[in-house]
């Protein structure tokens, strides 16, 4: 049936360049990034290949270059630079094309009156970069991969719920039923988790042998630029942390539809170090062109912010560090050796009480601190764009230790005069065999997380909750691999620490984290979103609820009553809004941001200053 007149009027954020009703329906603009430092405005020389040699540095190295079989920003980055989705969407929240030859709207018919299915035109000058034309068959290739169960551990899956088929209507026509009326169409085959693979490459892998895929490593795209080399160099320990060193080489797409670029020869990224290191190599060394991540503590390292040959961007996005609270015991296992099990609820983070003492004992002031005019204390895990995030939150878990205590001895928490490792002797028991309140908090290996991790296991350690404290490298904890139990999926720990958030200004894959279905256990592998293995009926009903709400005002209001609910559960205390911070030099121009897509996104448009 036809939506009625005043319904299409109400779907206003599909027109266009769909801003999700952050203009056209809210009258709040995205507004533009910060940045700490002007990009130079030096016109270079043009031409492909005129500008040498590009260095880039990931000091978490990367490992993957299938961005459907990768996890985080440390392999979908430099998979970005041979990569490309259908459409990406720009800093200001502006749907742009890129393999798309132009953006759906009612209005040219690519979405569909009824909000069920969209059409794509695309481009067709694109090949790949084997010569290889690319298709509307590649884009349903593309969904047949990430959609097939027997392909173990593809992570980009959530982009593509509610979606009933993907099929070529021709070479250059794709279209996307949904199973129901679909608000955020544009999420599948968009941005950073929308990239398409070939299927003349992918095909006799789209199984359980998807992980031996040669292309996996070097990988074949229509981007600006194609592998010539990847493979690891060396590993070794700096202190008690795993380093993992490996350089990607990249050179010119032969077949790269714009004639004129890339700019650059040859790009040679490397990966491995540390995130001092990094910082110096590209703001004071002048070694490297790029590096990303640069998470510095800026109290104890205030020279890295600036350098002679290198300057910091900063823009705000939507992740944000947070501490999950493991809903299961993961000290206890079942019989066939699973643990963090639902057959064990958590000894005491099933009580409410004791969640709510957390996230008082949280000094978030303290951690913020750390990353200077990089981090903001943050109390929601959906942070933007602006319009979602909830006003509701700013008061609920204030700072306030003795509060935390009074909680804790509410819960039955009581301080004990027994032998233990505080100075004082004091830790807190309950139950009967008695149990310590005490913890285990994992995270990734960076200075500023291992700070962190002291900051909060002093003031928990001033309520007399004993805390234990680990960390993994960035290689191991963020693995995708269900092989490896040292990582954020199989939570064997009571906390965890990690940064993530939305990649599209369309929150609603990211909020599909919580849902029941998504818990990580044994039966999927741990590929399940929800790490904290919460479940509640009434979040599920919200979250459902917008997967068809196509009034975007309402929809808005599910979402931030999402987050509430997460909040006021003590489900995930959020921790700090963290700019993503990425180290220029000041010879380098073009690179544009976007907390949308990969660092690496619009690659094909940098250039080198002329002197």
């Amino acid at each position: 049936m036809m939506l009625k007149t005043n319904t299409i009027l109400r779907f206003c954020f599909v027109i266009g360049s769909l801003l999700w009703g952050l203009t056209a329906c809210a009258g709040e603009p995205l507004s533009p990034a910060p940045t700490l430092a002007p990009t130079p405005t030096t016109a270079p020389p043009t031409g492909r290949g005129a500008g040498g040699v590009l260095r880039i540095l990931f000091w978490q190295a990367p490992t993957i270059l299938n961005p459907h079989l990768a996890s985080s920003q440390k392999d979908w980055a430099p998979a970005r630079v041979t990569y490309e989705p259908l459409a990406s969407f720009d800093k200001d929240g502006n749907l742009i094309p890129i393999l798309a030859a132009e953006i759906p709207s009612l209005q040219n018919g690519g979405v569909a009156p009824d909000g069920k299915s969209v059409t794509w035109k695309l481009r067709s000058d694109v090949k790949w970069s084997d010569g290889m034309p690319f298709s509307a068959a590649d884009v349903e290739f593309t969904y047949d991969f990430i959609a097939n169960h027997d392909v173990n551990g593809a992570t980009t899956f959530t982009n593509y719920q509610g979606i009933e088929s993907v099929k070529a209507q021709d070479d250059l026509t794709v279209r996307i039923d949904f199973q129901a009326v679909n608000p955020a169409w544009a999420v599948p085959f968009v941005g950073v988790q929308g990239m398409i693979i070939p299927r003349h490459v992918f095909e006799p892998y789209n199984g359980a042998n998807a992980a031996d895929a040669p292309a996996n490593l070097l990988p074949v795209g229509t981007g600006p630029y194609r592998v010539v080399r990847f493979k690891p160099e060396e590993v070794l320990f700096l202190g008690n942390t795993l380093v993992e060193t490996n350089k990607i080489i990249y050179e010119p797409n032969p077949y790269f539809r714009e004639p004129d670029k890339p700019y650059f020869s040859r790009i040679e990224l490397k990966g491995g170090g540390t995130v001092n290191e990094a910082a110096r190599a590209v703001l004071q060394a002048g070694d490297v062109d790029y590096a990303a991540n640069l998470q510095i503590n800026f109290q104890e390292q205030p020279g890295l912010a600036s350098g002679s040959k290198g300057q910091l961007l900063a823009p705000f996005g939507a992740f944000v560090e947070r501490i999950l609270l493991n809903r299961t015991d993961p000290n206890r296992e079942t019989a066939d050796g699973e643990r963090s099990s639902l057959q064990f609820p958590h000894p005491f983070f099933s009580d409410l009480r004791v969640r709510q003492a957390f996230a008082h004992a949280i000094d978030r002031a303290a951690i913020a601190s750390l990353y200077g005019p990089t981090g903001q204390p943050a109390t929601n895990i959906l942070v933007s764009p602006p319009p979602f995030e909830s006003p509701n939150t700013a008061n609920q878990y204030p700072f306030d230790l003795a509060k935390a205590a009074r909680l804790l001895d509410e819960a039955g928490w009581r301080d004990t005069n027994r032998d233990s490792i505080r100075d004082n002797g004091m830790i807190r028991q309950a139950g009967e065999p008695l149990i310590t309140l005490r913890v285990l908090m994992q995270t990734a290996a960076s200075p500023i997380r291992q700070q962190t991790q002291e900051i909060i296991k002093g003031t928990l350690n001033s309520i007399q909750v004993d805390v234990q404290l680990t960390f993994f490298d960035s290689i191991t904890f963020f693995s995708s691999d269900p092989a490896i139990t040292n990582t954020r999926h199989h939570f064997y720990a009571d906390l965890e620490m990690y940064s993530t958030g939305n990649r599209s200004p369309d929150p609603g894959a990211y909020m599909r984290t919580w849902i029941c279905s998504e818990i990580a256990q044994k039966a999927n592998s741990w590929k399940g979103l929800n790490k904290e293995r919460w479940c509640d009926p009434a979040y599920d009903a919200l979250y459902q609820a917008s997967t068809t709400e196509i009034d975007p005002a309402r929809r808005r209001r599910l979402f931030i009553e999402m987050n509430d609910k997460l909040i006021a559960d003590g489900v995930v205390i959020p921790l700090v809004r963290q700019a993503d911070i990425s180290g220029v030099s000041n010879t380098l121009v073009g690179v544009d941001l976007s907390p949308w897509d990969a660092d690496l996104w619009n690659i094909k448009d940098w250039k080198r200053s002329t002197p």
